[in-house]
């Protein structure tokens, strides 16, 4: 073993030159429990033995004792997939599928989880999640959109929350400094070396991705943040999907005064709760109209 820092992208993690990756952040797992104030109960299932893959389930009371189904909501985060560099990119993107090929082995009502047979439309689904997550989201819809391999869910709509998106060229009002801009190209290269486009990669760069107008969804809501140094790449997405052909229909919300993710330091401020209500009738608005 080895202290020799090849990278070190504090406060975040540390890579040594062993190849040892030591994570300062994002190492707590909360168990799987009974809310006791909301009732949503919540327990983990592994898909894959052999990567360790698994889905964090979560149900509400009002679920369990009526024959209606309820929306699902496929929210992607930083712990639910193998992460980089340790599992570089692009294998966060293929257990992102993996585990949405799971949700979809329930559309007959046979699947592992008696949660998703009974109490999930799986005709009414929803990808969202928050910076790399809500980046994840985005790449997952236009494969949904894209791909041969059919799921049998249907995707109505996604929302990306303080998405992580970048590209070597600014856009909009980006007036970044040099050294948070190489600290952001760094962190995409150590995710994925093998990527030749750098920061202009489709996979973090959707002005560069041909198929953006392929979103396998009918309506998207992006949330961005007004102090969120990716705000502006969560603005530019949305021109982009407005002119792509795509056919859908996207909105904009932004969290004036906050910053990156600040629903997840401050989660009952009024900007967190606004933004909570705005995603639910996002979702309880499609589900009355289809």
């Amino acid at each position: 073993m080895t202290n020799e820092i090849a990278h070190d992208l504090s406060p975040f993690l540390r890579l040594y030159k062993d190849g040892r990756v030591e994570r300062l952040k994002g190492t707590d797992i909360v168990p799987p429990s009974l809310d006791p104030k909301t009732g949503v109960e919540s327990k983990d299932v592994v898909i894959s033995a052999e990567t360790g893959l698994a889905v964090r389930l979560y149900i509400p009371k009002t679920a369990i004792n009526t024959p209606k189904k309820l929306p699902l909501l496929v929210y992607f985060h930083g712990g639910d997939y193998r992460r980089a560099p340790e599992h570089p990119v692009p294998v966060a993107y293929d257990d992102s599928w993996e585990a949405l090929k799971w949700v979809s082995s329930h559309v007959q009502g046979q699947g592992s989880s008696e949660w998703l047979n009974s109490h999930a439309d799986l005709d009414n689904v929803f990808f969202s999640g928050d910076s790399a997550g809500a980046n994840i989201a985005n790449n997952m819809a236009i494969r949904v959109g894209l791909s041969e391999e059919k799921i049998g869910i249907k995707l109505r709509g996604i929302v990306l929350v303080h998405p992580y998106f970048w590209g070597k060229e600014l856009v909009g009002e980006e007036a970044h400094g040099p050294e948070v801009k190489a600290m952001i190209d760094n962190f995409w290269l150590l995710a994925c070396p093998s990527s030749t486009g750098g920061s202009d990669d489709p996979f973090i760069n959707p002005e560069k991705d041909p198929n953006l107008g392929r979103l396998g969804c009918e309506r998207v809501l992006v949330c961005i943040a007004e102090k969120d140094i990716f705000k502006e790449r969560g603005r530019h997405y949305v021109e982009l999907v407005e002119k792509s052909g795509w056919g859908g229909t996207v909105e904009l919300m932004e969290a004036k005064g906050e910053d990156h993710v600040f629903h997840l330091l401050n989660h009952s401020c009024e900007n967190a709760i606004a933004m909570l209500n705005k995603i639910v009738s996002f979702i309880f608005f499609q589900q009355k109209n289809i």
